[in-house]
This record gives structure tokens, sequence and C-alpha cells, in this order.
């Protein structure tokens, strides 16, 4: 009862109404709430940290993903701020999800037209992966499409690079944990976003890929605490594989914009229930259109 009716909740701590609701929610919190950070409790635990790499799209690639933002920002120019967060909801986030998946590869929503199209986040992964595998490293590769995991395994079978692979189908996920744990040799864990990010000790490697950017911030940072964690004892790298002048670049500005909201307080899926008409203006490259008729 300390947060009351639905009505009370809305009356007292909605932030689009006050300023200061966040504050006023976090001081109602704070007395139920006690946290120890890992840097409190796991003192010697090796450094953590992370670069994002930035990928520019080849011609093809770029083609589709115009495309693909112009059929999305019709939408939402036509959508009243009522309906993108009721009825045209839906249809827009699918949108947001193809123009992360041609960020991937324009294969993940163009794959049954015989085309076999080039991902130029792809090309530098490999040459990453390639790289690390090079000099004896282990590897954790995270992304939330199991089909970009298919790609990707693909390759990696044509690069001779030996991989372990664990997504919400995985039935031994102990088995698949102890054997690229005790593998002696340089290898790839392939991992989905949601199966691989939590409860996962898998210290044995010091790399992290993330191929794909997550809406929520605390999701990216339990996939890297997998290899970051009690009996690490080399420094851990993580890369952020993001694709130039495209919404993965947004996704992480949207990110930091709403940290407060997503921490700690709301749960996995809830950074995407907070978007509001603004901020898939400002995904879709739409924040300049509407600054303009507001000014005429």
């Amino acid at each position: 009862g300390a947060l009351g009716d639905r009505a009370y909740f809305t009356r007292h701590f909605d932030r689009r109404k006050d300023g200061q609701a966040s504050d006023r929610l976090g001081a109602r919190l704070r007395p139920f709430m006690l946290r120890r950070t890992k840097s409190q409790v796991a003192k010697d635990l090796p450094s953590r940290s992370e670069e994002a790499m930035v990928c520019e799209m080849n011609d093809t690639q770029a083609k589709l993903y115009r495309e693909e933002l112009a059929r999305a920002q019709q939408m939402v120019l036509t959508a009243s701020g009522f309906e993108v967060l009721t009825r045209k909801r839906f249809a827009i986030l699918q949108a947001l999800t193809r123009l992360r998946q041609i960020c991937c590869h324009p294969n993940l929503i163009d794959k049954n037209s015989g085309k076999e199209h080039d991902s130029a986040k792809l090309t530098a992964t490999l040459e990453l992966i390639e790289e690390l595998h090079a000099g004896g490293h282990k590897v954790l590769l995270f992304s939330q499409f199991v089909t970009m995991l298919d790609i990707i395994r693909d390759k990696l079978i044509e690069m001779s690079i030996p991989y372990y692979w664990l997504t919400g189908s995985t039935n031994n996920r102990s088995e698949v944990v102890d054997q690229f744990q005790n593998d002696a040799d340089p290898c790839v864990f392939l991992l989905s976003l949601k199966a691989g990010g939590s409860g996962l000790n898998l210290t044995a490697a010091s790399y992290v890929i993330l191929y794909d950017p997550w809406w929520n911030p605390a999701v990216e940072a339990q996939a890297i605490d997998r290899a970051h964690r009690i009996g690490q004892t080399q420094p851990v790298m993580a890369y952020r594989m993001i694709t130039k002048d495209t919404i993965e670049e947004k996704i992480m500005l949207l990110q930091q914009k709403k940290q407060l909201m997503s921490a700690n307080i709301l749960g996995e899926g809830g950074f995407a229930r907070t978007l509001e008409k603004t901020d898939f203006e400002f995904l879709f490259g739409l924040e300049a259109e509407e600054k303009l008729r507001q000014d005429d």
C-alpha cells in the first residue's frame, strides 16, 4: 500500500505532470530497498571496460534502412499522441524492431527474397572475433535475435572457429556452460540475450560482444556480468556494436535519458512501455519536423 491505488499513484508520481515525481517516488521507495553494488562486495574483482564500435552501412543496407524508416516516420506523423500509446503502438514497435534488424543484417527481414545481403556490422564483428581468436581469447556474443545468431554461427563454421550455443530452446544449459568453461582452446559462446543474460557464470571469457543494443541498459549490464563476476581473474572488455546514423545510436541516447526510469524499479520490458510519442519522434528522426510544425 505504500504507493496507493492506481489513481493515487497517477496523481502523485506521474512524471509527465510533475518534474519532481521521480524524486518523490524514490524517496517513498528508499526505506524499503537495500542495495549493495558489486564493487562494494567484490573488491578484488578485475576492471571492466566498455567500448562502442561504430559500423557504417553499405549502400544496399542503407537503402533498405531508409525505405523502412520512411514508412515508420509516416506512421508516427499521421498518429495522434493517444494512438501512439494505444491503437498504433504495436505497429510502431514492430517498425522499431524491423529497423534494428536491418542494422543487424538485412536478411533478418528479407530472408525470403533469395538475395544474399551484406551487413557492415557482421563484417566488423567477424573481424573482431578473428582478431580475438588469434590472440587465444574466449568470447561471449549476445544478440536479441536468434536468427542473427544462426547467421553468425554459419560464418564461424566457415572460419573454422569453434563455438558454443545457448538460446531459450537449449535444454542442457549447465552442460553447455561447463563445456565452455572447461574448454582450454579459444572459442565463441553465442547466447540469446534473454536466455543467457542472467544466472550464468562464464568467467572463462574476458571479452563480451553485444551485437545489438537493448532498450534497458540494465539487461545489457547483466549480460556483461556473465563474465565480470566473482571468479574472474582477467580484466573484462565489452564491445557494443553500433550502426552509424541509425536508430541504434538513438537507442543509446534514449537509454541515458531514461536511465532513472529503468534502473532498479522497472522490469526488463518496462523501458519500452515508458516510450511516448516524443520518444518515437526522436527515434525515427522526426524531432526536427515536429519543431518546425510548432514554430509555424
